[in-house]
């Protein structure tokens, strides 16, 4: 699977070292930049072209990273066709149900819904929320949750879409 990536210089070696796990895995990286760490760079444009490559098809799916994800997540999803979801790190849902209604306290659930329900294609994290090993967790359960597929589902990204 091809993957785009981006990041901003908060993330700038978190994302190096991802890089090198998810290529150790079996995946094709595209790395979107920056290419060297500048701690006043502008964001913006590393997101936009991860976010286009997701969206054009040339990656099936984008890992972007930054400070706080938040405006890396907010660039992302200004691209027509990027879904983009924000993960800081673990927590337990008020009320613990999982994606079907089911009793869950996985504090990992909320990565799982965002591909489940919301078919999100990208995926933001929080550099200075998370070290790298839960950085990896968060990826590998990302990246192994496939969408339901269920029409409620496909009828709200579809609107999203459009």
């Amino acid at each position: 699977m091809k993957l785009a990536l981006a990041t901003d210089h908060a993330g700038f070696e978190a994302l190096a070292e991802l890089k090198k796990y998810l290529e150790s895995t079996g995946y094709e990286c595209v790395d979107f930049g920056p290419i060297s760490f500048t701690p006043d760079d502008d964001y913006p444009e590393f997101m936009f072209a991860a976010a286009k490559a997701v969206a054009s098809g040339e990656c099936r799916m984008g890992i972007i990273l930054g400070g706080s994800g938040t405006g890396e997540a907010m660039a992302a999803n200004r691209i027509k066709g990027a879904r983009c979801a924000l993960y800081y790190g673990p927590s337990k849902p008020v009320e613990p149900v999982d994606s079907e209604g089911n009793q869950s306290d996985d504090p990992y659930e909320i990565l799982k819904l965002s591909r489940q329900h919301n078919n999100a294609n990208v995926l933001s994290l929080g550099a200075r929320f998370l070290n790298f090993d839960e950085i990896k967790q968060a990826v590998d359960i990302w990246l192994h949750t496939d969408f339901s597929g269920i029409e409620r589902h496909e009828r709200r990204i579809k609107q999203l879409d459009d």
